[in-house]
């Protein structure tokens, strides 16, 4: 133990895409000795408890189980705020009689912030994802406001910061950046990242386990090179573009194939499936990368980060949300081929795959990048942040 134990409390939402990005954070912070309770919706319990974490029971309403999301940005905004109005009494349940020395929060989890300014405790947000530049109200946020619903949610907003006893009852200062906030991801994939607050934000790279691998995998001896396809989590009824990655890869001579589905395909669906193409419905992902010469990804950040953490180059074939502002960024960094879900066809993905794996800049520009997202410091270096954070508190 380098600081005094502290109570520890991270209040997320129960999408995978911003549960697993800190998980190794809360694995490292227990393994310090520090108690470490989430709130979260029993969901996705199992994955807390497994990192050694208290779970607090928060049941949510967003529409996980279906992936049900409106298209209208006003209403999936809209989901957030009702999810949060009624998260808060249930953190209040659980934690003003134990209250944390410090608040650790997703940038989805409003009912968190709220706790914390409530009690007058220390907060860091821990975001996912690309976070807010100086020039985001101008860029994004002010478009956003003139949208059709926009004046009746921040009305709501509002009455809710109120009722809720937060110290901050500007919406948009309240849903922005707080004075302290850790970015999970590299900072090379932050829009417009020398127009961050530095002094609010530090990107510390992916969040991987820093002490061995995160499950073993194997590249089969007679594999020349490796190429994973994901889609992530949340996007993976594709059966038609799978079976395109199987006839585009399936046959390519030296080539192994690792392709990941979800649990909303069935291996029956993809016709023959050669005997150098492995199909799973989860795979070790960040292993896996380790062996992998080139990744086809959804350009989730959480893949994205993985993929630069390699070093591996990357077609991206963005589903949705904020996908498409990733994969037009790997592909800046020059690093990555963008083919959208309609153009990518068998020849589209085999031309693209081999443009990536024999130009000898593309690989550098990986190396290079690899270098730079392990030097941001990962788990350790946001724990060490965590702690100091929790000490501060306590003086």
């Amino acid at each position: 133990m380098r600081t005094p134990p502290a109570h520890i409390a991270m209040v997320g939402i129960p999408i995978v895409s911003h549960v697993l990005p800190s998980l190794e954070i809360i694995r490292e912070l227990v393994a310090r000795g520090h108690r470490v309770t989430y709130a979260n919706d029993p969901v996705v319990g199992d994955l807390i408890t497994a990192a050694g974490a208290e779970l607090i029971p928060c049941t949510s309403t967003l529409p996980v189980a279906d992936n049900s999301w409106p298209e209208d940005p006003v209403s999936t905004m809209d989901l957030f705020l009702d999810n949060a109005i009624q998260s808060l009494p249930q953190l209040r349940a659980a934690y003003d009689r134990d209250a944390a020395d410090l608040y650790l929060y997703d940038i989805g989890a409003y009912a968190g912030r709220a706790l914390a300014e409530a009690q007058g405790r220390p907060i860091v947000q821990l975001s996912p994802s690309f976070v807010a530049w100086k020039g985001y109200e101008q860029d994004v946020a002010a478009h956003i406001r003139q949208l059709p619903g926009a004046d009746a949610y921040r009305a709501k907003f509002a009455r809710w910061l109120t009722d809720a006893e937060a110290t901050t009852t500007d919406v948009d200062v309240f849903s922005g950046m707080p004075d302290k906030a850790l970015a999970l991801i590299p900072r090379a994939m932050q829009p417009h990242a020398d127009e961050t607050d530095s002094d609010t934000v530090i990107f510390v790279g992916p969040c991987v386990n820093p002490h061995n691998a995160e499950e073993p995998w194997s590249r089969p001896a007679d594999a020349e090179k490796v190429l994973l396809i994901s889609l992530g989590s949340a996007y993976t009824r594709q059966p038609e573009f799978y079976r395109r990655c199987i006839q585009a890869y399936g046959d390519l001579p030296g080539w192994h194939i690792v392709l990941q589905i979800g649990k909303y395909t069935e291996p029956t669906e993809l016709g023959d499936i050669p005997a150098k193409v492995e199909v799973h419905s989860w795979v070790p992902q960040r292993a896996i990368l380790e062996h992998a010469d080139a990744f086809v990804t959804h350009a989730g950040m959480g893949g994205c980060g993985e993929g630069l953490l390699a070093g591996v180059p990357m077609i991206t074939v963005p589903q949705g949300a904020e996908q498409f502002m990733n994969a037009d960024k790997l592909v800046e960094l020059g690093v990555a081929r963008r083919i959208d879900t309609a153009d990518a066809t068998a020849e589209n993905l085999r031309a693209a795959l081999t443009a990536l794996t024999t130009d000898p800049a593309i690989a550098d520009r990986c190396a290079r990048l690899r270098l730079d997202t392990r030097a941001e410091g990962g788990t350790l270096r946001a724990t060490d942040l965590i702690e100091k954070y929790a000490e501060e508190a306590g003086r």
